[in-house]
């Protein structure tokens, strides 16, 4: 799908279309008022206010049907420019637009609005030239949005659309935003109980269900298993720090807008960690290092907080509160090629594992002109950038380099990932950090026995379970593999009485053996309890009669599959635990 807003034509277009809405909302519903109508990733919005008036399904349909009376009109769309004082005039009966207007910056002398017929709207522009041109448009949904995003204001209704230049572009994407909608991994971790969120717990503060909490479980036993195979230490550490642990850190100089408010204990300051790696700053230095024992690998599966603003949390994607698969390496200079090759190969095994194949290594940088954003000492940011840019080229991998994307403290190399539907998302990071060794006052004994500071790599495979769990959700549509799957298998006897003990004793020997499985024996017929089972996309079902009774045998089917394999019972529980162990991971 492309990101409308990233692309120069398209945002154009669908910002005329905004005001396309905006027309036809005044033509249908006069006295109304209208605040923002950005472009957004998949088209546009625009937040209105209208008294008393309730949006529903229908009114989009006759919203749409005025807005090409609007379009077919053919009115060019002409630009004035205003004097602050002429835009208070011209808007001063919404006051919406005045309160737009009076908060631009003292040096915007010169204001501009767009002209199309009997509609003028405040705008930086630009727009097509004419309405005709937006001729294959879309009304997508609609919803509450409290002005400024604060629940102390009052609620508008903002109404969303999409805008293409041709009706075949048009349904392409509509097509793709109900493939989008089917795989929500919202919508199918509600129906598949994986996690749920509540009002009384807050917005952006999931809670994983017992079946979620399998699959978040395995994904930590998968990693673990990884990492200590490659010399991590794990630990753990509070998910509070002191206001003086980040701001020795710098973190609250450059992050504090993300972090949860401060909290005072007896004579303390604390605050809800966003990040672990102050912590790790302390673990490292509780104890003296030699060069010998560099690189010093601590891994921590850790929850973290940080704000996000109520209307962007999203499911597991976006949250306030979530686990990082975390890791940060203190290693001499020396060491940092072979370290971040080990971490670039540690993501693309992963990825291999997970069958992840669509995705791009993006090389983030500083900029250089943005001195409140990232700390300034030009030589260590281009001794660092330097250095990560020489690994990249070493190890071969095409990359792209993206400014003002760095850490404060450091370039870093991001994984953009290709999801089945939707743009693209972060998912590994690697970050080289040549400045919190040196706040926190870190340091090992170098060959010649004097103090010299470490070099930290922070990394992150998965980056939180969170969104790669919302990742994989939204990849399979729920289907898991049989080592991921909440309940991997269900033995379904033929009939209840003649069968249920050979069911049992079955059920016994897969449990016995590690699986999660149970017995379907309840009175309902077969094909209903199969058709059951496939719904809840549990990946094995065991099928069981006279005739497995005779043969000591199985009858599997497979999720998704209509043909069913028959196999003798050792047989089949050495294939199935084979795959679990293999960790067989196909969508």
């Amino acid at each position: 799908m492309i990101n409308i807003k990233e692309d120069e034509h398209l945002n154009t277009l669908n910002h005329s279309c905004a005001h396309l809405l905006a027309q036809a909302v005044s033509h249908l519903y006069p006295g109304a008022k209208f605040w923002v109508g950005p472009v957004i990733e998949d088209g546009f919005y625009y937040d209105i206010d209208l008294g008393d008036k309730v949006i529903t399904e229908d009114d989009l349909a006759v919203i749409e049907k005025e807005m090409k009376k609007c379009a077919k009109s053919a009115k060019n769309i002409v630009r004035h420019e205003l004097t602050k004082e002429e835009a208070l005039e011209r808007f001063k009966d919404d006051p919406y637009k005045v309160d737009l207007i009076e908060r631009m910056d003292e040096n915007e002398t010169v204001i501009s609005c767009y002209t199309q017929g009997d509609f003028t709207d405040l705008c930086r522009g630009p727009h097509v030239e004419n309405t005709k041109l937006l001729k294959h448009f879309k009304l997508i949904k609609f919803s509450g949005a409290y002005w400024k995003g604060d629940a102390n204001n009052k609620m508008l209704q903002r109404i969303y659309g999409v805008c293409y230049d041709t009706e075949e572009e048009l349904q392409e994407h509509l097509k793709m935003l109900e493939e989008a909608k089917e795989r929500d991994h919202r919508k199918i971790g509600k129906e598949l109980e994986l996690f749920m969120n509540h009002p009384l717990v807050g917005a952006g503060m999931p809670m994983w269900l017992p079946n979620g909490a399998i699959i978040r479980k395995e994904l930590e036993n998968y990693i673990y298993a990884k990492e200590r195979a490659l010399g991590y230490q794990h630990v753990y550490s509070p998910c509070v720090g002191t206001v003086n642990l980040y701001k020795t850190s710098g973190h609250w100089d450059h992050y504090k807008e993300n972090m949860f408010p401060m909290m005072k204990v007896d004579n303390e300051e604390f605050v809800l960690r966003p990040m672990n790696c102050p912590h790790h700053m302390l673990i490292y230095k509780n104890k003296l290092h030699s060069y010998r024992d560099l690189p010093v690998r601590i891994g921590e599966f850790a929850t973290d907080f940080r704000y996000e603003a109520s209307g962007a949390v999203k499911g597991l994607e976006r949250v306030r509160c979530m686990c990082q698969n975390d890791a940060h390496l203190f290693v001499r200079p020396d060491q940092i090629a072979s370290e971040f090759e080990k971490v670039v190969q540690l993501i693309l095994d992963v990825y291999h594992d997970f069958g992840i194949k669509d995705y791009k290594f993006r090389l983030s940088l500083r900029d250089p002109a943005d001195k409140e954003k990232y700390f300034d000492d030009d030589q260590m940011w281009n001794e660092a950038e330097s250095r990560l840019r020489e690994v990249l080229n070493g190890l071969g991998v095409e990359y792209f380099e993206a400014i003002g994307e760095a850490a404060f403290y450091g370039p870093k190399l991001d994984v953009e990932v290709k999801p089945a539907v939707g743009p693209e998302v972060t998912l590994s990071t690697c970050q080289l950090d040549f400045l919190l060794p040196r706040r926190f006052e870190l340091n090992y004994i170098d060959s010649n026995g004097e103090k010299t500071v470490p070099v930290v790599l922070h990394r992150a495979i998965f980056g939180t379970f969170d969104r790669f769990t919302a990742f994989l959700i939204e990849e399979t549509k729920g289907n898991f593999p049989l080592w991921l799957s909440p309940e991997q298998i269900v033995v379904i006897p033929v009939h209840q009485e003649a069968h249920l003990e050979y069911a049992e004793k079955v059920a016994d020997l897969f449990r016995q053996a590690g699986f999660r499985i149970h017995v379907d024996s309840r009175n309902e017929k077969l094909g209903f309890r199969i058709r059951e089972a496939q719904t809840s996309h549990i990946p094995v079902q065991i099928v069981v009669g006279e005739g497995e009774i005779a043969a000591n045998s199985v009858n599997i089917r497979r999720y998704g599959q209509k043909e069913s394999l028959s196999l003798p019972l050792e047989e089949a529980l050495a294939s199935l635990k084979k795959e679990v162990e293999e960790k067989k991971y196909v969508h």
